[in-house]
């Protein structure tokens, strides 16, 4: 049996949240790198906030990038072995790619910045809306979907667990799939804070400049595995993770599958590398027989080093 990394996208931030890691010279040194690629000083933004300004989605985005990759970079610096497989929850999925040498850090902050800027432009801010649906199977949120777009787009976009699912699209739309689902037996539906309805196909012109900006950029072969959002496929080509990066901003994460997929590559413990513990607490709803564990702070990566 082996293990695998995943990285949390946005969500999981919060201010202060690096502290966690003790003050190891690593953590700030990725926080500098990062800074000094996008000309914006992301330590400060984590460590004293506001929050206001942490949660706006052009920064949230690069911070959580970089705080992924410096949690990445405290495990290997501790001696912790190199997993079979990665994968990242959306902006996740970035995080992993960095983490596999597909593309710098240097690179990869501007360029989820650039991606967080055109998802926002793409949907006005109070246009679209996310909500979460717990304790309703798929054709029954599909069909609530159906009934409730009228015209407007709504749709699943996030396939977290089993029995938990993100919708996304127009506001009102959303709001009229909350009650479609409440009213086929959800156990909760409530709308998300967040500013985009993200993943949906209303982002679809941001992909246009994310592809743009991704034909300037030069990617490398994957050192290690990375199993991407939206074909739960496991690309080499530069050329085809550029493509499946361009797809999944408007694309559902399909996150069951790809923990369903990492087991049956004989993985048993599924790692989440960063801040938060959101997908190590899903990983046991998706696939029977794998632990999910968070490295959410430093003792806990001290605990997990003898993961091979």
């Amino acid at each position: 049996m082996s293990f695998a990394f995943v990285f949390p996208g946005q969500g999981s931030q919060s201010v202060g949240m690096m502290t966690a890691y003790g003050d190891a010279a690593v953590v700030r040194a990725t926080f500098d790198e990062a800074s000094a690629a996008l000309g914006d000083d992301l330590w400060t933004m984590v460590a004293e906030g506001p929050t206001e300004v942490l949660t706006q989605t052009v920064n949230t985005q690069p911070v959580m990038l970089t705080a992924g990759i410096a949690a990445w970079r405290l495990w290997l610096e501790k001696g912790g072995n190199k997993p079979a497989v990665l994968a990242g929850h959306s902006l996740g999925e970035y995080a992993a790619l960095v983490a596999s040498g597909v593309i710098s850090l240097k690179d990869a902050v501007p360029l989820v910045r650039l991606r967080a800027a055109a998802m926002q432009e793409a949907v006005p801010v109070g246009t679209g809306a996310m909500a979460a649906i717990l304790g309703l199977d798929t054709p029954g949120i599909v069909a609530a979907c159906a009934e409730s777009a009228q015209g407007e787009v709504v749709e699943p976009v996030n396939f977290n667990a089993n029995g938990q699912t993100v919708i996304a699209g127009h506001k009102a739309a959303v709001e009229r799939a909350i009650e479609a689902c409440k009213a086929r037996g959800a156990k909760l539906a409530k709308a998300l804070p967040v500013s985009a309805p993200f993943h949906s196909s209303l982002i679809r012109p941001a992909a246009d400049k994310l592809a743009v900006r991704l034909a300037e950029l030069t990617l490398n072969v994957p050192s290690i595995p990375v199993i991407n959002n939206v074909d739960v496929a496991i690309e080499n080509e530069p050329a085809r993770i550029k493509d499946a990066l361009i797809r999944q901003a408007y694309s559902p994460v399909r996150w069951v599958e790809t923990i369903q997929k990492m087991a049956a590559m004989g993985v048993s413990t599924v790692a989440e590398c960063g801040p938060g513990k959101v997908l190590a607490g899903l990983t046991k709803r998706c696939a029977d027989g794998v632990v999910g564990v968070a490295l959410a702070d430093a003792a806990a990566i001290e605990a997990n080093l003898g993961l091979e």
